[in-house]
C-alpha cells in the first residue's frame, strides 16, 4: 500500500497501529485470580480510527458524552451534501473540511437570529462530519443535530418548528462557496460561477421533521452521528483476492451486493481515515457557550442518570454485553481476577517475560507440572 497507493502520514500511522492490536510492546495489563494463581495478559486497544473495533468503542463513549449535553427539548436531524463537483478539492486538501463546518453554522445561527435581532435567540448544534457514503465512496457531507428552539440573552426560550427549507439551501451554497473561495483564491472565482450556474436552487438539505424526541436522543446519536465507516456485519466474504459487502441504496433502499478486490477495499476504507487531531464532532450555538444561564437549561439525561449510563460502556462489561462472557472471571475457580501491574514502555517485551517478572513481583509460582509453554498458551 505504501509503495502503490502512496497514502498520507495519518493513514500509515493508523494502520501501523492496527496491525500491532495486541502487541504486548503497545502496553497492557496483567490480571491474576488471588484465589487459584491463574494470571492473564491483557493488551490496550490500538486507538487507532481505522480499527473497526476502537471505532465503535469510540462511538459508544461519544454519544454517551454527546447526549449527556443535550438539554430536554425535540431535535431536528439536517443534513448538508455538497453536489460531485466539490468532492475532489476536499479530497485534495483535506483543511477544507473546516469550510463545511463554518458554513453549516453560519447558516443555522443567522436563520434563527433573522427571527426576532433584538432577543438574539441562539440554538444549540451538533455538527458530525461524515465523509462516506454506503458505498464506501468520498462523499462529505454534514449531519447536524438542531435545536427546535433557542434561547434570548435574557434566558427567554422561543420554540422554532418551521425551517425555511429554501433558504438553508440557498444560504448553505452562498457561505460553502464564500468559505472555500477564501482558503482557495481567486482560482476557485471559475469554478464558483459554474456551481451557480448549475445549481440554482442551491446545495441539497434535508431538513424534514423526524422523531428525534429526548428519550430516543441517545439511540437517534448513535445511529446517526457516531457510527464508524462500515459495519462488520456488512462484510459477507473474503476469498483472499475479492471482498463482497452489501448496503442499501439511498435512491431507493434497494440492496447493492457488490464483490472487489481487496486492494480497492481497503484503499475505500482509508481515504475516510482523518487527519491527526482533526475533530470530527463539534459543538455551536447554546452548546458550545459556557454561560451561567445555559446551565440553567434543563437537560435530556440528568446528572443523577450520568453515572448508570457511563457504567455500561466500560471494557469489561462492553465484552459481556456483546459476546456473553466475562474477560476477568477466572476459568479455573470462576472468581474475579485483579489488575496485578501495568506495563506501557513502548518496548518489545515477550509474554514469557511479562509473565515471569509479574509472578516475582508478587510471590506468584506456577502450578506443579507447567512449562513455560503454558503461559503463552493462556492468551
Amino acid at each position: 500500500m505504501i509503495y502503490i497507493s502512496h497514502p498520507r502520514p495519518a493513514i500509515v500511522e493508523n494502520v501501523d497501529k492496527m496491525i500491532a492490536r495486541g502487541d504486548a510492546s503497545f502496553g497492557g495489563a496483567m490480571y491474576g485470580c488471588t484465589s487459584c494463581g491463574e494470571m492473564k495478559f491483557v493488551p490496550f486497544r490500538c486507538h487507532s480510527r481505522f480499527c473497526p473495533t476502537c471505532g465503535n468503542m469510540y462511538s459508544v463513549d461519544r454519544t454517551t458524552a454527546m447526549s449527556f449535553k443535550l438539554i430536554n427539548c425535540t431535535h431536528r436531524h439536517c443534513v448538508f451534501t455538497i453536489p460531485e463537483e466539490l468532492l475532489l478539492f476536499f479530497l485534495a486538501d483535506r483543511s477544507l473540511l473546516n469550510c463545511l463546518f463554518s458554513a453549516v453554522r453560519s447558516v443555522v445561527l443567522r436563520m434563527f437570529r433573522k427571527m426576532n435581532k433584538s432577543m438574539n435567540f441562539t440554538p444549540g448544534l451538533i455538527c458530525v462530519l461524515h465523509t462516506f457514503g454506503r458505498s464506501l465512496q468520498w462523499n462529505p457531507h454534514i449531519h447536524c443535530l438542531i435545536t427546535e428552539g433557542g434561547v434570548a440573552d435574557n434566558g427567554f426560550w422561543r420554540k422554532v418548528t418551521h425551517f425555511n427549507y429554501r433558504c438553508l439551501r440557498d444560504s448553505f451554497c452562498t457561505a460553502l462557496l464564500n468559505e472555500m473561495e477564501r482558503k482557495i483564491g481567486k482560482s476557485f472565482k471559475t469554478t464558483k460561477a459554474m456551481i451557480y450556474r448549475d445549481h440554482k436552487n442551491g446545495f441539497y438539505v434535508y431538513a424534514k421533521p423526524n422523531q428525534c424526541n429526548p428519550k430516543q436522543i441517545a439511540d437517534y446519536i448513535g445511529r446517526y452521528l457516531g457510527r464508524p465507516v462500515i459495519a462488520t456485519k456488512r462484510i459477507d466474504r473474503y476469498d483472499g483476492e475479492n471482498v463482497t459487502f452489501h448496503y442499501n441504496r439511498h435512491e431507493d433502499e434497494k440492496l447493492i451486493i457488490e464483490t472487489i478486490p481487496a486492494l480497492e477495499f481497503i484503499e475505500r476504507l482509508i481515504q475516510h481515515i482523518p487527519e491527526k487531531h482533526f475533530k470530527m464532532v463539534r459543538y455551536y450555538g447554546i452548546y458550545a457557550r459556557h454561560r451561567e444561564c445555559d446551565k440553567k437549561l434543563y437537560r435530556a439525561i440528568s446528572k443523577e442518570k450520568h453515572r448508570i449510563y457511563l457504567s455500561f460502556n466500560p471494557w469489561r462489561v462492553s465484552i459481556l454485553h456483546s459476546f456473553g462472557y466475562d474477560p476477568l472471571k477466572c476459568p479455573c475457580c470462576g472468581k474475579t481476577m485483579t489488575v496485578l501491574e501495568i506495563y506501557y514502555n513502548h518496548k518489545p517485551v515477550s509474554l514469557q517475560e511479562l509473565y515471569e517478572r509479574t509472578m516475582i513481583k508478587h510471590h506468584a509460582r506456577p502450578s506443579p507440572g507447567s512449562s513455560s509453554n503454558a503461559y503463552c498458551s493462556m492468551l
